[in-house]
């Protein structure tokens, strides 16, 4: 079926009835945000279960920290009500999967609602099970899980790759949202065939996250895309582009072989992805997507040198020392630091940006991911004041301000 424009209310009406169908749901995600707007949490998911006492719609939502699910009977006032919470939110995206279709509504800047309905597999099953295993984003039967190293033959996820298979998917959960902003504030273009989402991974490594990222883009999004991988490596370059060829994915997905702070592509990317670039990698990635100004910017930091050298060599300011005394509080200090003042130089180039956790401490520690959202505003003084004096306070010089100078 074509996708269509219809007004927003006609379109939150269609996702209601079939959210309400409780024979038929299989599962409903809104996520995004209206332009303008704020939503309460980044994403809700909406499903049937049955519980001792009979049939309930689960409704969870998710924030930046955590997960809350809350119940109701199947047909009750109750359920519906939880349903018209989240109808009454400004999400921009809604996703429902039924036993006889999908649908995929998607709010624009101008206000009004697309509308893409598709059939449903035949005989496919509704999963009501109340303590299932937490659905993952990409499911771990995919092909670039076993290419990749993660899964084994039988689509299983190895012992020893279990914190890198959650790494990957908690990065896409937030990856989604990221781009329906930047769609629904018209940051960026509609993808098409002709002019498709274009994508990079700087310090892409072995790539993990930038097959996982194709595949989501392209079988689980359905969007036309463009994907780079970037690594200084020849071995990388060599071994993923075989990869992607395996896979059927060379006509979307490329790897070059370069520095980050090098980088060039054919035109400027939509999306930039850095997951784990060492020390001053990472500021690399940030100021390459700051100069190509980059819609969207996720970065996830590794290790913290540059400002934990300068630090042991200045003179610490007098409220702090009992910060410097010790060298693991110091450290850390040099961490919570560096990604402080990377996220205020974005923001003085035009960014609205978040600190987020990614993943568990539990799984690793370098868990900090800033999202960064390009607005074009102008930096306020005060956003500039704070900089300077942080700076001016520490002696510090962050390598990011020198590389974009």
């Amino acid at each position: 079926m074509a996708t269509r424009s219809v007004p927003v209310e006609e379109a939150l009406d269609q996702v209601r009835r079939a959210v309400l169908d409780a024979s038929s749901l299989a599962r409903a995600v809104a996520a995004g945000r209206r332009r303008g707007a704020a939503v309460p949490w980044r994403r809700a998911e909406l499903r049937y279960i049955d519980l001792k006492g009979g049939r309930a719609l689960e409704v969870t939502t998710y924030d930046e920290t955590r997960a809350r699910a809350r119940n109701a009977p199947a047909g009750t006032m109750a359920a519906e009500s939880l349903l018209d919470e989240l109808l009454q939110a400004p999400f921009a995206n809604w996703h429902v999967e039924t036993a006889t279709e999908s649908i995929q509504v998607r709010i624009t800047k101008k206000g009004n609602a697309l509308v893409h309905v598709t059939s449903a597999e035949t005989g496919t099953a509704v999963d009501r099970q109340h303590d299932r295993p937490k659905p993952r984003v990409l499911t771990a039967e995919h092909p670039v899980f076993r290419a990749v190293g993660i899964t084994d033959p039988r689509g299983q996820v190895k012992p020893s790759r279990q914190a890198k298979y959650r790494q990957v998917d908690e990065f896409l959960r937030i990856l989604g949202p990221a781009i329906d902003d930047a769609l629904t504030s018209g940051k960026l273009p509609e993808p098409t065939s002709s002019r498709p989402l274009r994508v990079v991974d700087l310090g892409c490594g072995n790539a993990y996250l930038t097959f996982a990222a194709t595949a989501y883009l392209l079988d689980v999004r359905k969007l036309p895309a463009n994907v780079v991988g970037i690594d200084v490596r020849p071995q990388a370059r060599r071994r993923n582009t075989e990869l992607a060829e395996s896979l059927g994915l060379g006509r979307h997905l490329t790897f070059h072989e370069s520095s980050i702070a090098v980088a060039e592509l054919p035109d400027p990317p939509d999306v930039v992805l850095s997951l784990h670039a060492c020390d001053t990698a990472t500021d690399e990635a940030l100021a390459r997507a700051i100069r190509w100004q980059a819609p969207v910017i996720l970065a996830a930091p590794c290790c913290h040198h540059d400002l934990q050298a300068q630090l042991s060599k200045a003179a610490t300011p007098e409220p702090y020392v009992m910060i410097a005394r010790h060298g693991i509080l110091r450290e850390r200090f040099a961490d919570v630091l560096t990604d402080a003042v990377r996220s205020s130089l974005l923001r003085q180039h035009g960014y609205r940006v978040d600190a987020v956790q990614f993943v568990g401490s539990e799984h690793t520690p370098r868990n900090i991911l800033l999202r960064a959202l390009r607005t074009g505003a102008e930096p306020t003084e005060a956003i500039e004041r704070e900089y300077a004096a942080m700076t001016r306070e520490w002696g510090i010089r962050p390598a990011l301000a020198r590389m974009l100078e």
